[in-house]
């Protein structure tokens, strides 16, 4: 495994981060406790020592589930990464989305980043993870209600306390990052990033590069579409709201599975899987740091572990490139 310096904060993160949202149930169509539990072991013993989570994912639950699983790991061992900021417990803030929880009751999810919403929602966090610090402490989505001063201030005061180690935010524009710093330094900012959506290379990479701020990609397997397991007729589970995503159209799948048929070849060349093959050209990419990759079982946990250990040379990444530059997604 492999490690790398979330900015310039004193956290450290394996660049195959265990990603905690499915395993929380909500939006991914449930989840078995115990084998989430089995995973979170298995990628630990396998280098991964890195998990990042959220209160949003299943209401707690998530983080709950994390907690049971590191118990027994010495704390220094781990890295918690952890949000806040997006709540389904209060009607303030911004308005996000209409939902349900992991029992099928209606919630309305608020972006809410008040100063004492944050240092609140760190204390739940804190009980909820059976910890008392957390590694990195993320906004988990934009808050226009709030001044980004007041909630930047708010992590500031988290830190001098030591409750968190560094600050980190998510799914923010380089505009937004800037603003923030004029209050604290940030470690991180975490965006979706995969093969078929590159947006941030446009803007947000080339400002992280040039601040030394890590990227923390999400969803680099495009919610498991490059895994290359996903066919033209999928059954989703209920409650999966990948079913209807853009990603996920018939069309979309027949053609980014054509392109991964091209990818084949070299994945077998490097005794690797087409998942693995796609982490690691994730990693490998100019300004990304680390990658999330959920797992729902032990086996999925060790299988994105190796990832790592696939090497790339740069005509490699060429070839991959050429591929993925002739694919055209038909997006609405």
């Amino acid at each position: 495994m492999e490690y790398r310096q979330l900015g310039s904060s004193p956290v450290n993160a394996s660049v195959i981060t265990f990603g905690a949202w499915a395993i929380g149930g909500w939006m991914w169509g449930g989840s078995d406790r115990r084998e989430a539990v089995d995973a979170i072991k298995a990628s630990y013993d396998n280098g991964v020592t890195s998990i990042d989570t959220a209160p949003a994912y299943g209401q707690g639950l998530s983080e709950e589930i994390v907690a049971e699983a590191i118990r027994g790991i010495p704390r220094d061992r781990v890295q918690l990464l952890t949000k806040f900021g997006l709540r389904w417990d209060t009607q303030e803030g911004e308005f996000f989305f209409k939902s349900k929880d992991n029992n099928g009751r209606d919630i309305d999810m608020h972006k809410y980043a008040s100063k004492e919403s944050v240092i609140q929602e760190c204390e739940d966090c804190l009980r909820r993870l059976k910890t008392d610090y957390i590694d990195l402490f993320q906004i988990h989505w934009p808050d226009s209600t709030t001044p980004v001063a007041e909630t930047m201030e708010a992590l500031l005061k988290l830190q001098e306390q030591g409750k968190i180690l560094a600050a980190g935010v998510s799914n923010y524009t380089p505009a937004l990052m800037q603003e923030a710093e004029k209050t604290i330094s940030l470690a991180a900012n975490q965006v979706p990033y995969s093969m078929v959506f590159r947006d941030i290379e446009n803007d947000l990479v080339p400002y992280c590069i040039e601040n030394n701020k890590a990227i923390i990609v999400y969803s680099p397997l495009q919610r498991g579409l490059l895994t290359g397991k996903i066919k033209p007729g999928h059954t989703f589970n209920d409650g999966d709201t990948r079913e209807g995503n853009r990603f996920y159209t018939t069309e979309n799948i027949t053609l980014v599975n054509q392109m991964l048929d091209s990818l084949r070849p070299l994945a077998a060349a490097k005794n690797a899987t087409l998942a693995q093959l796609v982490l690691r050209w994730t990693i490998d990419q100019p300004g990304i740091t680390i990658a999330l990759a959920g797992a729902r079982n032990a086996e999925q946990a060790i299988q994105n572990a190796k990832a790592a250990e696939v090497k790339l040379s740069q005509e490699d990444i060429a070839f991959i490139d050429e591929k993925v530059a002739k694919l055209e997604l038909v997006m609405p």
